[in-house]
């Protein structure tokens, strides 16, 4: 042995909204789900996944910058009315 501990690396991600590099544990991970944005909140939703802080700001950024649909490789808007519910109702539940 060497000695060295291993510390344990914690993945990086970054959010579509703001851009700004975080935990992979800090953000929130979407998935296309026939043309609707859905939170997996698991990570464990097949396909490509999208990150965002759990924000209405870097929510709004995202969709402003047309950020998802860049992300999903789709070719137009996709529907964030659930995701917007979720972040929202996150929001709330934070004192």
């Amino acid at each position: 042995m060497s000695g060295r501990t291993r510390a344990g690396a914690c993945p990086e991600r970054t959010c579509v909204g703001c851009r700004d590099r975080a935990a992979k544990n800090d953000l929130l991970r979407i998935v296309v789900v026939e043309g609707v944005c859905v939170p997996d909140r698991r990570g464990t939703l097949p396909g490509r996944g999208a990150y965002v802080h759990p924000t209405r700001v870097c929510l709004d950024l995202a969709v402003r910058r047309r950020a998802f649909s860049r992300a999903f490789r789709g070719p137009g808007a996709l529907d964030t009315t659930a995701l917007r519910r979720f972040v929202e109702k996150g929001e709330q539940a934070t004192p």
